[in-house]
């Protein structure tokens, strides 16, 4: 690796950067704000003009041989991608062939498993607009990389927490959960963590290969906000039945919770060679505190 160009630079890209520049890559990444061309440059990385949703001020970004991660989402309705064609349509338009690409996907694509173990091997059928948005992503790119010869590394991701990540606001303002015996499965993966899984990925994840992130210890959502509510010495979360969701719940809160399923993070393990920091909630609960008290 020689550079790190990353699209979507947030608190996960920040992370993954700040690890690059520790070994002595320079690490641009795409900026679409005044806001965020400071906020890089305050981080060491070098801002690069450019707008997904905008795709002339794409033409001329130079990744050639470099190391890319693309993070940024995909727009928030519909049930395709348009940003990363966009992306894709750049690289072709200015013949850049990347050394690799890393892509952080959603667990989402694999739908609704009712509460079992789900591997790469599971048939992706996501049943939200949000998961097909993102297998669509993750199609266009993977046929992108065959055809140009470029290695792709996907990442199905997925609730992501840590410093500056967890639902305070929410156990503050008294909302709701459903009760832990009504609720189906949900996975997590600390920032810390991941940000080393993105550095692991580029190292040796294998071409046009597929890795679920996860700590591998599924719980539930009222199980998580309870435990973040009891690490912050809070009242732990109002209860409600299904049912009682189904009418004060948000339709996106909603979406999450009709959907139950336990990721086998095994692959990721071994193939690439990952120790997690956090590998339990407990744990990534108390390395996220300091920054959230």
């Amino acid at each position: 690796m020689h550079e790190v160009f990353i699209v979507g630079c947030g608190d996960v890209g920040a992370r993954v950067a700040a690890r690059w520049r520790a070994r002595g890559l320079p690490v641009s990444a795409l900026a679409r704000s005044a806001d965020t061309t400071a906020r890089l440059q305050g981080r060491g990385i070098r801002p690069v003009a450019g707008d997904l949703d905008e795709p002339v001020s794409l033409r001329r970004i130079a990744v050639h041989g470099m190391l890319v991660y693309h993070l940024a989402p995909p727009p928030a309705e519909g049930e395709s991608d348009p940003r990363m064609r966009h992306w894709l349509a750049a690289l072709d338009a200015n013949a850049h062939r990347p050394e690799r690409i890393v892509y952080i996907s959603t667990t989402g694509v694999y739908g609704n498993s009712d509460g079992g173990w789900v591997t790469e091997g599971t048939p992706a059928t996501p049943q939200t607009a949000r998961g097909k948005r993102r297998l669509d992503a993750e199609n266009a790119l993977r046929a992108w990389g065959r055809e140009h010869g470029v290695p792709v590394v996907i990442l199905r991701v997925p609730g992501i927490y840590g410093p500056g990540r967890l639902p305070v606001a929410a156990i503050k303002e008294r909302r709701p959960v459903v009760a832990e015996i009504e609720s189906g499965f949900t996975n997590r993966i600390h920032s810390e963590d991941l940000a080393d899984i993105c550095v692991a990925a580029a190292e040796r994840g294998r071409p046009d290969s597929i890795y679920n992130v996860s700590d591998g210890h599924p719980g539930t959502l009222a199980g998580y906000y309870n435990a973040v509510a009891d690490a912050l010495g809070l009242p732990r979360p109002p209860v409600i039945s299904r049912d009682a969701a189904g009418r004060v719940l948000s339709e996106g809160m909603l979406s999450y919770l009709r959907e139950s399923r336990r990721i086998d993070n095994r692959r990721m393990l071994e193939e690439l060679g990952v120790t997690l920091r956090y590998p339990t909630l407990e744990a990534g609960l108390k390395a996220s505190l300091a920054d959230t008290l």
